[in-house]
């Protein structure tokens, strides 16, 4: 099997090079295919010339554009029109996601799975340095989520999740352009038939740069897509199911 890891990327340029080595280090350490896919999403800094340097060294790494409205949920969905894996993870680059999960969920991928879907809730979960006010708010939003689908995920709103291609295409089309598109796309895979698993996960919070999540601008877009969520759920029918 080939592995694809998606970066979604604006403005990084103070951490994209650890990023990548860090994740190059660690995948090398299997003896499996991959690629790394960074999405220049509308950098006005120095990122993408970063990038393209680095791959001169690494053929692994490939550096693709947000061609459409600049957006988190753009961004990867752009990445996931490119890779060439059979199974994909979306890694954020900040490096706040760890590059030894992303090797424990592919070795999973390999043993069948067809999602993988990290929780840093529970027990072996680990957080270093998560903001207090944004804890209580995806909590919140977690167990909200987890009520209204009973899907027993408790880290929906995580986009460091890793999918077979086939899931990927199966919840095509996909509609969020911003940070929402982190719970389109695990609610459609529980939606429309795909298993998943989950493990613990470790978090660390950025040492560079800032945060692209606004959680004010992003209440209502979280909110819309677990409406859309819930009306296929039960208007649809399996229309949607896979086959």
């Amino acid at each position: 099997m080939k592995f694809s890891i998606v970066i979604p990327a604006h403005n990084e340029e103070g951490c994209i090079a650890s990023t990548l080595e860090k994740l190059i280090a660690a995948m090398k350490e299997n003896p499996r295919e991959f690629e790394i896919v960074v999405v220049n999403d509308h950098c006005t800094d120095n990122t993408a010339e970063i990038v393209s340097e680095i791959a001169k060294e690494h053929p692994e790494i490939r550096l693709v554009k947000n061609e459409n409205v600049p957006g988190f949920g753009m961004a990867v969905r752009a990445g996931l029109d490119h890779f060439t894996g059979d199974a994909v993870t979306i890694f954020m680059a900040d490096a706040s996601d760890s590059p030894e999960d992303v090797n424990r969920y592919f070795d999973l991928i390999e043993k069948g799975a067809e999602c993988v879907f990290g929780s840093r809730f529970i027990k072996g979960g680990k957080l270093i340095d998560y903001p207090v006010h944004k804890l209580v708010i995806n909590r919140m939003a977690n167990w909200m989520i987890r009520m209204v689908f009973r899907h027993g995920l408790n880290d929906t709103t995580n986009a460091f999740k890793c999918y077979r291609r086939e899931v990927i295409n199966g919840c095509r089309p996909l509609m969020s352009r911003h940070f929402n598109l982190t719970i389109e796309l695990p609610l459609k895979t529980y939606l429309r038939g795909y298993k998943f698993e989950i493990i613990p996960i470790s978090w660390t919070n950025r040492q560079h740069g800032i945060s692209k999540l606004r959680i004010r601008e992003m209440g209502s877009r979280y909110l819309f897509i677990m409406v859309y969520c819930w009306l296929e759920k039960w208007l649809t029918g399996k229309d949607y199911h896979r086959q």
